[in-house]
């Protein structure tokens, strides 16, 4: 068997692993994910966490069972259960690598779970108070891994982390997104679960912001797989949008000539600091969140140099407590590691600030969707499992499975507790 290597972990792996029985989950192949099979060996740093976490999880409500019967937690019965199969190497990833270890331990099969989101729920609750405020400086400064400079938002550095995440295949996304192909929050109307309906809902509410119309020339930056531009077009405006993601583009043209508007869309493989010309409106759906922090008045800039005087913008960012923002903007993580490189949550202060600096725009209306982004993120990691033969036959493997369902939890769980939030915002000069 041939597997295909790359360089990120977070590629697609080209071998497929059956489940294991007994809670027992086979280690990741080497060949593919190097050095996930093997835990790291911090013996003193190891008991720490294991005092640490113990400590923490005495109070939540939830139940973890040790091989041999034992358990900890304040969870009775009927809270979620995180059943730690290999001990050892559970805290020595946890000591480690702290949160990305414990998001590896995970992958290698040493903790499992049947309700991931419904245990990590509590964690992300109690997040910022796991660790107690006197530690946190010492933890942050000696345990929390930094960004890698390598993964910084350049015009080239952006495309290969782009790359890593929206190439891996277009089949992939296709088994667990709607109809629309959105790959961002929906917007649930009142009594209906209907994502593609929420998806087009969205799509509709930044259009609204932007007040996008017949014959206006829009902008789009992030095509995604083109949901946004065809409904624009639909509505009788001209759409120039931009990506950076290849296999996107190709869908994304397809899907656009298949719903006749390809006349009204021009599909260009560019960079936003590449873009030229002047639009009527400037929508863009998820995407500041792959800009960084030091390209954040780039970006900002941007949207206020190619506007039209009169125009508006509708943007969609998800966003955390400002607060938050500013000690974890460096902090590298286990989704930085293996979902998302270079990427960074902005709150909705640090926008507003970006647009006060460096641009004439400000927030003119806005709206939070978090609670719908958590059943978003629940309807596509229902939809991933219960469709997980046909993505393995696409060649992705058992440590694939278990990183995309941790991924799609770990996030559900944030936006449940208002740890994480997503806002639409029209900005207008």
């Amino acid at each position: 068997m041939t597997i295909e290597r790359t360089r990120s972990v977070s590629a697609a792996p080209r071998v497929v692993v059956k489940r294991s029985n007994n809670h027992v989950v086979p280690r990741p192949n080497e060949g593919v994910w190097p050095g996930l099979s093997t835990p790291p060996h911090v013996p003193a740093r190891a008991r720490i966490a294991e005092a640490l976490f113990r400590r923490a999880v005495r109070s939540l409500p939830v139940r973890v069972v040790f091989p041999g019967g034992e358990r900890i937690g304040a969870g009775g019965p009927g809270s979620p259960v995180m059943r730690i199969v290999r001990p050892a190497a559970f805290f020595h990833r946890l000591g480690a690598r702290s949160k990305i270890g414990f998001g590896e331990a995970y992958m290698a099969g040493d903790w499992t779970s049947t309700q991931p989101a419904d245990l990590l729920t509590p964690f992300a609750a109690k997040l910022s108070t796991l660790i107690s405020p006197a530690l946190q400086p010492i933890f942050r400064r000696y345990v929390e891994a930094r960004q890698p400079a390598e993964e910084a938002n350049t015009i080239d550095g952006s495309r290969e982390n782009i790359h890593r995440h929206y190439d891996l295949s277009n089949e992939l996304f296709a088994t667990f997104l709607d109809e629309t192909m959105s790959y961002s929050s929906a917007w649930f109307a009142d009594g209906s679960d209907d994502l593609a309906d929420a998806q087009r809902r969205k799509i509709d509410g930044v259009l609204d912001l932007a007040g996008v119309g017949p014959d206006m020339h829009v902008l789009e930056i992030g095509t995604g797989w083109g949901g946004l531009a065809r409904r624009a077009a639909q509505r009788g405006a001209r759409v120039t949008t931009l990506t950076i993601s290849a296999e996107q583009a190709k869908l994304a043209e397809e899907r656009i000539a298949a719903a006749g508007v390809a006349d009204r869309v021009q599909v260009l493989l560019r960079d936003y600091r590449e873009a030229q010309g002047s639009y009527d409106a400037v929508v863009s759906v998820e995407m500041i969140e792959a800009v960084g922090v030091r390209y954040w008045p780039t970006y900002f800039s941007a949207l206020d140099r190619l506007l039209r005087p009169g125009g508006k913008v509708g943007l969609q960012a998800i966003t955390m407590p400002h607060d938050r923002m500013l000690v974890s903007q460096d902090d590298y993580t286990w989704i930085s590691k293996y979902v998302f490189p270079g990427g960074v949550i902005p709150s909705v202060e640090a926008i507003e600030q970006n647009l006060h600096d460096h641009t004439g725009l400000h927030v003119a209306q806005q709206r939070s969707l978090g609670p719908d982004y958590a059943r978003t993120l629940a309807h596509w990691r229902e939809t991933f499992l219960s469709r997980w033969e046909t993505v393995a036959e696409l060649g992705f493997d058992e440590t694939f499975r278990r990183m995309w369902e941790f991924y799609l939890a770990y996030c559900e769980a944030g936006f449940r507790v208002g740890y994480l939030d997503v806002h639409q915002l029209s900005l207008t000069r």
